[in-house]
């Protein structure tokens, strides 16, 4: 009901109905039909939909922050997911890195010894 009541349909049905309404009683009836000039029974019917239609789309927009707070709720947990898999990540990756350093610094090491051994060869033929 709420969503009709929000609806460009509701809306244009409405200013129709109060159109043929206000017309009916002063054209059609010459302002002595069932509810002339003032239009206390149009004010009436007005105030009475106003009344039904307020709750409603307080109830509506209540149930729509409930769903708009488990929406968030649900993406702070997919938030906080991906915050952990994301440090799981980068524990992995420093993990690598110091891995490879050590790795590297046995290779420069082997390299130096390498160098070394060419210079005394060097050194000897000279």
């Amino acid at each position: 009901m709420a969503s009709f009541g929000g609806s460009w349909k509701f809306i244009i049905l409405f200013g129709i109905f109060i159109a043929v309404w206000i017309s009916s009683n002063i054209i059609f009836l010459v302002n002595k039909g069932f509810d002339p000039y003032t239009f206390i029974l149009l004010n009436l019917i007005l105030s009475c939909l106003a009344a039904l239609q307020a709750p409603v789309i307080m109830m509506s927009q209540n149930r729509q922050e409930e769903k708009d707070r488990e929406r968030s709720e649900q993406d702070y947990m997919i938030n906080l997911k991906s915050e952990l898999e994301i440090r799981i990540l980068h524990e992995k990756i420093d993990h690598l890195i110091i891995h490879q350093q050590q790795e590297l610094l046995t290779i420069q090491q082997v390299q130096v010894e390498m160098l070394e051994d060419i210079m005394k060869q060097i050194n000897l033929k000279e």
